[in-house]
């Protein structure tokens, strides 16, 4: 690429030399712009006061002053309960929640694109950030209390960290910190994921020859190490030991093992947080057209790196993409697509590289016809996810409503803290139920087992205990001479005397 001083051949990666300052004027600037347009986009199209998830309450509540902790499956990690808890420990406000972490969102970004300064074209690193910054599951899961985007921002500082560690001329400790920094938020996040992540920079860092280096390896290790420790801990004091821990959380994600999950992660492109079971008809093609453009877009990314001989750098960032989306597409048997959101954020830097070739290849004549080609894409590109966003916003806003109005009615029915609430109906969950009526919740069977029934009928003699449930579903046996009281719509319950 013209204009540019670098090389990221295997056999050196070097930041630019004479061309840093423009990084230092210019570069920084659109990077801060670009974080702070992710920030106000947040802030504008998802709804701050949207309500907490099923999966965000369970976060949420280890941490809250509002609710009793619920139950902590095995594949969870508290990653992202430290990260809530500065503002979740003393406010239950859950506007402020989202705004705190949609601007901590649009630092992160920024602190993940800055990785890469000198080692791609500014305006490769912008464009790049940009584009994964406006899909519309980025956008949904920024402010969210969620561990996925983290885990996105983490591999994509990590990868541009490890480069710069390994840079001949780059001798500051800042890249080793960084890379060990990277490595441990991506372990103290999603510890499974970190492991699938890091492997193409564990094999680098000892197949590769001018790699072989060993405070880069050591961070890396140090990082993932450092990161997993209090899950590693936690799997043998409460859960059996590691094996264990590792057994429990591959049968609650349905027994990992070979399945394929293209089609699933197709369907749920669509705005479906989570396809399980993955039913129905496939999106409009206009909604599912980036997916397939996307790995032809990063191979041609990869092409191009290839040909101007500074491949490390793009090579790096395709093989963490292609272990990180490894399991989620044909390991487990169901799709969310906030699992691939790593992915997404490794893959956009060259995919932007492609998109800039595209645009400025064309000589003479053709160059403004490519420019509004690729500009006509990108616009389209985004109304769609726009769109997408919307819709998913405006659901998942009426659904948490619907809970918070549950909660109230349990309330007027005398169900107040300190209380238990329970039931398994998919359309009247009980953890997140519970968490907004500041009950604890229990369940008696199934992936959040934490009680039994005796157990139940034992606390409902010392505080309000209600099975809550949908307008025709059973009572268990043990609340069958509970009084049954209606909620909201359809939404029933059966209340301990």
């Amino acid at each position: 690429m013209t204009g540019t001083s670098y090389d990221t051949s295997v056999r050196s990666v070097r930041p630019y030399d004479h061309d840093g300052a423009r990084w230092d004027r210019r570069g920084d600037a659109w990077l801060a712009a670009v974080g702070v347009a992710f920030t106000v986009a947040q802030l504008v199209l998802v709804r701050p006061g949207m309500g907490l998830g099923w999966d965000e309450s369970v976060y949420v509540s280890q941490v809250s002053g509002h609710a009793p902790a619920a139950f902590f499956s095995a594949p969870r990690a508290r990653g992202t309960s430290l990260l809530v808890a500065p503002v979740a420990a003393w406010s239950s406000s859950t506007a402020l929640l989202r705004v705190y972490l949609a601007v901590l969102a649009g630092a992160g970004l920024f602190l993940a694109l800055r990785a890469w300064r000198g080692l791609l074209a500014p305006r490769v690193v912008v464009l790049g950030g940009a584009l994964f910054a406006s899909l519309w599951v980025t956008l949904y899961y920024g402010p969210q209390a969620m561990p996925n985007l983290w885990v996105a921002l983490a591999a994509l500082a990590a990868v541009g960290c490890f480069l710069r560690a390994q840079a001949g001329r780059d001798r500051r400790p800042g890249p080793l910190w960084g890379l060990a920094g990277s490595a441990a938020l991506l372990a103290l996040m999603r510890p499974t994921d970190a492991a699938w992540v890091c492997l193409p920079l564990l094999v680098a860092a000892v197949a590769v020859r001018p790699w072989r280096h060993v405070w880069p390896l050591v961070a890396l290790v140090g990082g993932l190490a450092a990161g997993a420790a209090e899950w590693v801990i936690e799997a043998f004091v409460s859960y059996g030991g590691l094996g264990r821990r590792l057994s429990d959380g591959s049968r609650i994600q349905g027994g990992l093992g070979w399945h394929d999950a293209v089609a699933d992660q197709l369907r749920s492109l669509s705005g479906r947080t989570l396809c399980r079971p993955c039913t129905g008809a496939m999106p409009h093609p206009a909604v599912t057209l980036w997916w397939y453009v996307l790995p032809v877009l990063a191979v041609l990314g990869l092409a191009l790196a290839v040909r101007a001989r500074r491949a490390a750098a793009t090579a790096l960032l395709c093989a963490c993409a292609a272990t990180a989306a490894f399991p989620y597409l044909f390991l487990i048997g169901y799709a969310a697509p906030r699992f691939l959101l790593p992915a997404y954020a490794l893959l956009s830097l060259p995919v932007a590289e492609a998109l800039i070739f595209l645009a400025t290849a064309p000589r003479g004549r053709l160059r403004p016809f490519a420019v509004a080609a690729v500009a006509v894409g990108l616009a389209g590109h985004l109304a769609i996810q726009t769109v997408v966003l919307e819709r998913l916003v405006a659901g998942a806003t009426a659904g948490h409503h619907r809970w918070s109005q549950v909660a109230a009615a349990l309330h007027d029915q005398g169900v107040r803290a300190p209380c238990v609430l329970t039931g398994n109906d998919p359309t009247a969950p009980a953890i997140p139920i519970a968490f907004y009526a500041g009950c604890a919740s229990a369940d008696t069977g199934g992936h959040n087992e934490n009680t039994t029934a005796a157990a139940l009928v034992r606390t409902a003699r010392r505080m309000p205990v209600a099975v809550v449930t949908a307008e025709d579903g059973r009572p268990p046996h043990y609340a069958r001479g509970w009084r049954r009281v209606h909620l909201v719509d359809r939404v029933y319950a059966y209340v301990a005397p």
